[in-house]
Formats: C-alpha cells, sequence, structure tokens
C-alpha cells in the first residue's frame, strides 16, 4: 500500500449515517471522495461528525514497535503531560516514553509523529471547502445550517493547530484539503506565530457562526458550541500574552451563567463535608455543568487510556509520581478527615500510583476494561475561571486574581499547607500560585506541560528556571546535568519532526535543537 505523509494524507473520505442513532456513533470509513457525495445537508452533518470521530480513532500498529501510531487522544496526554513533573514511566513504558521524560527525544521517537492531527485537519479542511457547495443542490440547506457546520470544522481546525504549535513549533499550514492523489504536494513549514495569527482568525470567523447549544448534554458537551470558542480563544490569547482578550473571552463564558463548578467540599463550622458524588459527576459519567468541550467515549467508543495507567493491567505505561501527593496537594498528618478532594483517589490512587481520573469508579473502586470510556477534558469552568486568574494577575489585579484562585481552592478544600499567601500587589508570588493550583486542579489532563512552557517564556523566558527545576524532578539524577543543560535551549522546548515526515517531503526542515 503507498504511504503519504500525513499534513498531505488523502483523507477523502465517505459518510454514512444509516442506523446511527447517537451523533458520535457516525464513523467516517476510508475511501474517495465521490462525486456524488456532497448534494445533501444529511452528508454535511455526517461529514462534520466525521471530524469529531476522527479525534477517537485507535492507535494503528503495535505499541512499542516502529509500525506504531499513536492515537489523537494518547497523544493529547502524551504532549501536556510527558515532558512535566508529575508523571513516571510504567513497567511497559517504551524506550520512546522514557526518553520523553528523560529530555533524550530523537525525530526516530513515535510520539512525535503529528499524523492523527493532521488526519482531523485534513477532515476540517473537507468540510471548509466542500459544504458550501451543497447550498446549491439542496433547497432544504439553510446558510444557517452550513455556518454552523462550518463553525465547528473552523474551530477543530484551530484546536489541532494550537496543539502542533505548543508541541512543534514551526509547522505546516495546510489551509486546503487533500481530495486526491494528484493534490499531493510538499509543502514547507510556517512560522509559529503566523499559525498563532491563522488559529485567532479561524476562531473569530467560527464565533460569528456558531450556536450556543444543540438541545441534549452529549452534543452540547461535545461538539462546538460558542463557548468552545471562547474557551480556546482564551487560552490562545494567554500563550500569545494577550491578556486583555483573554480575560474578554473568559467574561463572554462567565457570563453567560450556563457553567458552574461541581461542589466538591464545603466548610460547615469547623468540619469539611465532602460530595461524595462529585468524582461521579465530573469524571466518571462526565459532560456536566461545569463540562465546556470534553472528547466523547463511551461503551461502543472505548478511550485508550485504561490500558495506559490501570493498576490491573501489568503492562500499564504511566503512573503518578511519586512525590505527587506531599508535593503537589500535601497531607494533613493532624487530620485525616481533612484532605483535598482531588489528591487521593481522584487524580491519583496513591497506594498503587495509579493515574486515577480515567480508570476509577470512585474514590476506591476500578473500572472495569469495558467501561474505559471516561471523557477527554480539553476545557471545563474550572480552566476558564484560572485562565482569567492568569490574565487579571498580569494586568496588575491581583486581588481579582485571587479572589478566583480561592473560589477553586475553597470547592477542593485545598490544605492550607499549599496556600502561598500572596499580597495582592506580589506579581510573582501569585503567578507562581496560579501554577501550582493549576498543577493540583488539572493533574493529569493534559495542561501541565503546556502550563509551565508558557510561564517559562513569558518576558523572553524571564522564568526559565521553571522548566529547568521540573527536569531536576522528573528526571533521573544521573542524567539531570544533560537534561538542564538542553533545556537551556528554548527549541530544544519543541519536538522534533518525526523522521518519516522528513523522508516523505522535501521541503521540510528539521526543528533547530534536532539538526
Amino acid at each position: 500500500m503507498k504511504k503519504y505523509p500525513i499534513y498531505l494524507f488523502a483523507a477523502a473520505l465517505l459518510f454514512s449515517s444509516a442506523g446511527c442513532k447517537k451523533w458520535l456513533d457516525l464513523k467516517p470509513q476510508d475511501g474517495i471522495i465521490k462525486e456524488e457525495f456532497w448534494k445533501t445537508k444529511e452528508q454535511v452533518s455526517a461529514a462534520v461528525i466525521g471530524i469529531y470521530s476522527s479525534m477517537t480513532e485507535n492507535a494503528s500498529g503495535t505499541y512499542g514497535r516502529t509500525n506504531y501510531i499513536p492515537s489523537l487522544a494518547e497523544l493529547l496526554f502524551v504532549y501536556g503531560e510527558s515532558r512535566a513533573d508529575n508523571l513516571a514511566p510504567g513497567t511497559f513504558a517504551s524506550i520512546d516514553d522514557i526518553d520523553l521524560v528523560n529530555v533524550n527525544i530523537q525525530p526516530t521517537n513515535v510520539n512525535a509523529n503529528w499524523r492523527p492531527f493532521y488526519r482531523t485537519i485534513n477532515f476540517c479542511n473537507t468540510v471548509i471547502k466542500k459544504a458550501p457547495e451543497v447550498l446549491a443542490n439542496d433547497n432544504t440547506f439553510t446558510k444557517t445550517q452550513l455556518d454552523n457546520y462550518l463553525s465547528e470544522a473552523l474551530t477543530v481546525r484551530a484546536l489541532m493547530y494550537f496543539y502542533l504549535v505548543r508541541t512543534f513549533g514551526d509547522v505546516p499550514l495546510k489551509l486546503n484539503p487533500t481530495l486526491s492523489d494528484t493534490e499531493i504536494t510538499p509543502i514547507p513549514k510556517t512560522g509559529k506565530d503566523s499559525i498563532l495569527l491563522q488559529i485567532v482568525a479561524d476562531l473569530q470567523e467560527a464565533e460569528t457562526k456558531a450556536v450556543s447549544a444543540y438541545g441534549d448534554p452529549a452534543s452540547d458537551k461535545g461538539r462546538v458550541t460558542r463557548y468552545t470558542i471562547n474557551a480556546i480563544q482564551a487560552d490562545v490569547y494567554l500563550w500569545m500574552d494577550r491578556y486583555a482578550d483573554c480575560i474578554s473571552a473568559c467574561d463572554k463564558i462567565i457570563n453567560s451563567q450556563k457553567f458552574g463548578l461541581i461542589r466538591g467540599a464545603t466548610l460547615n463550622g469547623p468540619f469539611v463535608e465532602y460530595n461524595d458524588n462529585w468524582f461521579n459527576t465530573l469524571y466518571y459519567t462526565g459532560n456536566s455543568n461545569e463540562g465546556i468541550f470534553e472528547l466523547q467515549f463511551d461503551a461502543q467508543r472505548l478511550n485508550p487510556y485504561y490500558p495506559m495507567f490501570s493498576s490491573s493491567i501489568p503492562s500499564r505505561r504511566w503512573i503518578m509520581a511519586s512525590d505527587i501527593i506531599d508535593r503537589v496537594f500535601t497531607l494533613d498528618l493532624t487530620n485525616n478527615l481533612n484532605y483535598d478532594i482531588r489528591a487521593d483517589g481522584a487524580s491519583v490512587r496513591a497506594a498503587t500510583t495509579t493515574i486515577w481520573k480515567y480508570v476509577g469508579a470512585n474514590s476506591t473502586s476500578l473500572r472495569a476494561i469495558d467501561q474505559s470510556y471516561a471523557h477527554w477534558f480539553f476545557y471545563r469552568y474550572a480552566d476558564i475561571l484560572m485562565l482569567k486568574a492568569e490574565a487579571l494577575n498580569e494586568t496588575g489585579q491581583g486581588q481579582a486574581a485571587l479572589d478566583l484562585v480561592y473560589t477553586i481552592r475553597r470547592r477542593a478544600n485545598a490544605l492550607a499547607a499549599t496556600d502561598l499567601a500572596p499580597a495582592p500587589t506580589d506579581k510573582n508570588l501569585i503567578q507562581e500560585f496560579i501554577l501550582q493550583e493549576r498543577s493540583r486542579e488539572f493533574a493529569f489532563e493534559g495542561k501541565r506541560w503546556f502550563d509551565v512552557l508558557r510561564n517559562a517564556k513569558r518576558n523572553n523566558y524571564q522564568r526559565l528556571s521553571l522548566l529547568l527545576n521540573m527536569v531536576a524532578i522528573s528526571v533521573p539524577s544521573n542524567m539531570q546535568q544533560s537534561a538542564q543543560a538542553k533545556m537551556q535551549d528554548k527549541n530544544a522546548h519543541y519536538l522534533p519532526i518525526y523522521i518519516y515526515e522528513l523522508q516523505t517531503n522535501k521541503l521540510l526542515v528539521q526543528n533547530p535543537f534536532y539538526r
């Protein structure tokens, strides 16, 4: 079978909606886009659902072998967590996984294979290109419906590029679909600043076309809405140091009053009352009032996380860092009834070093393997409050930032030992406080590496020490000096271009650190 580099991948697909009852049950099938396909609004709808389906496709090949292509859902975790300090390799971690942790990454590392992202991007590009043609073919298809579908494709494309630019830096920017073999042409990389501007433009256009709701929880949380777009905008603007724009995007979500925090813990006099349903509502069931955009899995479409994390599988790939309870959450040694609800039995299961959010049925019991359908959170309401807090602090509004941080901490009963108690005017300490609180709130949700890198690179890498300190925690002592030396070079903060892409596209140039 002939192979193509993924950014040119000829993912011209034939979609079918026959017999499907749930919106995400629609699965794309490989094939050539037929001339007779783009004729009806139902076909456009199926193509859009294919975008979401592409993000939940399984890995291919054999893990640990050269033919392995990770799934997108797997890479969302790996890109956001593997180089950070809350994670450690499990007994079945591959050499490629271990090299990520140890800052010993080579262009042959399978985790640098960006194919799943460009596959989804091509689905988006196909809808953006072909869906408008249906207006002339189906007189029941309205401009409003078309705009809604385009908003979804534009937004997911923007989100995929946001992951790529934060992970690889400069990457190929392809805005037109590859529909046939004849359209396969090499393209060079585009600078990361230009890609960020394209992301902003896509999101701005999408916002004007998007719906605010679909009418059912799975669609409202699993498909792009106006609030999904605002959440991505806030994240992108914060990455770009556009703080006022970040605050504005957050306020659109906050002022909608459509979202809130799921109650975790409440102080009742001297006692703390814990909500036993917090974990179940937020993580086990999903699509709660706190969710904004969640990658949907179910019994028919399992996620890849159970074999990656579960202590019931000897070959698990990833475990929690051994010191995470003490370093991130801490313990109240005088009162075992006083604890951070996000710690043991939520983010992790300390007794088995298990990353728990994706495999726990409750605070003590594992899911069964056929229940591995915990959702992946792209964004939830707590993230919006924390993004806004970070932007407020950078604009000199320290007290307003602290108010939001303490709202998050009260919900979780964060312990007093983790309260840095910064003064409202102490910008640097508030920045550190927010970063630490994000580590507690979003442990293993694919945000830690990006959070640290965002803070480290701010003001011309004024806080490069954040990366050096993180390496000192995550890398074995005999490799720390080498890892820290690499981290001194900002080009090392981005992954290399996968060797296969370089071999198949002669216009690509390897990222500077790996030449």
